[in-house]
């Protein structure tokens, strides 16, 4: 609350923030202080799936002016190497990203971010929706580096937020069936109203009982599995029930080593392939809500303003409903 409003550089916005969603990253900073290498040594705001309005531009700013609403990308390049390149600048060392270890996030009245990572929302789409554009973003890029298309049976182990995206857009590309696994019950019933055609709640199952459900339901073993929780013995099951010849997508993150049935994935050919946040989403997202072809309003669950963060992230940390949503715009009077 104390800190001055920043002012923007030459290519940068100054943005009133409105709407930012709690990420379980979020949460894990504050509880651990660490995620893998990214270690957090100074006090850090949190906050990256975000949205606002823009309220200065900077002098070198074109397509954005004071008043436009828009969406905020949280990953920005700090050099053109040789993955801005190639157009995978996710994958660039150097990358400055919201609420990143020593990186600020976005959590905040005031916040100032480069232009270029700023999409402004048409009328028809939602402060809430721009900031749900993040999370929808792993998706896009997960279903992407699976393969998924027309008639495609897709496998999505785990039913949080990110579980539920991917249910989503693989319906969205062509997927003909989409079944979700989980633990909690509830959990599942929303991957239901989402658009998942079959759920697998799992209790005590073995991982290769778990694969063989899934082709139980399916009545075929899946070409596609998107792995969201990063458990071992999930990620066992993934390659357990992907067909031979299939793909398996890594999406959660768990402990750093896993021991996984690897001989089994080699001799059948099911590729392994991981991903890493995101890139060139949030253009195809603003379309795809734009148009209405997809509903992501039923992930918000809880909404808080800014002064009661702290409840807001002890709600996210006990797993209750699917996505937390902070309000950081006192002015804003919508429901």
């Amino acid at each position: 609350e104390n800190r001055p409003i920043p002012e923007p550089g030459p290519n940068e916005v100054l943005l009133r923030m409105h709407s930012v969603g709690i990420c379980g990253s979020d949460v894990h900073y504050w509880q651990h202080g660490r995620i893998g290498d990214f270690v957090v040594k100074d006090p850090m705001v949190l906050g990256h799936e975000a949205s606002g309005t823009v309220v200065k531009v900077g002098s070198g700013v074109t397509h954005l002016k004071p008043g436009d609403r828009v969406a905020i990308e949280p990953g920005v390049p700090r050099e053109m190497d040789e993955f801005c390149k190639s157009g995978r600048y996710n994958l660039s060392p150097t990358i400055f990203f919201c609420a990143t270890p020593p990186d600020d996030g976005n959590l905040c009245r005031y916040y100032k971010h480069s232009a270029s990572y700023c999409y402004k929302l048409p009328d028809n789409v939602t402060f809430e929706e721009g900031a749900l554009i993040e999370p929808l973003s792993v998706g896009i890029h997960a279903c992407k580096r699976a393969g998924v298309t027309l008639g495609s049976k897709v496998f999505v182990s785990g039913s949080g937020p990110i579980g539920l995206v991917n249910v989503i857009v693989a319906k969205m590309m062509g997927a003909a069936v989409v079944v979700v696994t989980d633990l909690s019950a509830s959990r599942l019933q929303k991957a239901k109203e989402v658009g998942a055609d079959f759920t697998i709640q799992v209790k005590n199952e073995t991982p290769q009982e778990v694969a063989s459900k899934v082709e139980s339901v399916l009545g075929c073993m899946p070409e596609i599995t998107v792995e969201c929780t990063g458990v071992q013995a999930c990620i066992q099951a993934g390659i357990y029930a992907t067909r031979s010849g299939g793909t398996l997508v890594l999406v959660g993150l768990g402990p750093e080593m896993v021991t996984v049935p690897i001989v089994n994935a080699a001799v059948r050919e099911v590729d392994i392939r991981g991903i890493f946040r995101y890139c060139n989403t949030w253009p195809v997202a603003i379309a795809l809500l734009a148009s209405k072809r997809i509903n992501i309003k039923p992930l918000v669950t809880h909404r808080f303003p800014l002064e009661k963060a702290l409840e807001a992230f002890e709600t996210t940390k006990r797993g209750e409903g699917v996505k937390v949503m902070l309000k950081c715009d006192p002015t804003d009077q919508s429901p």
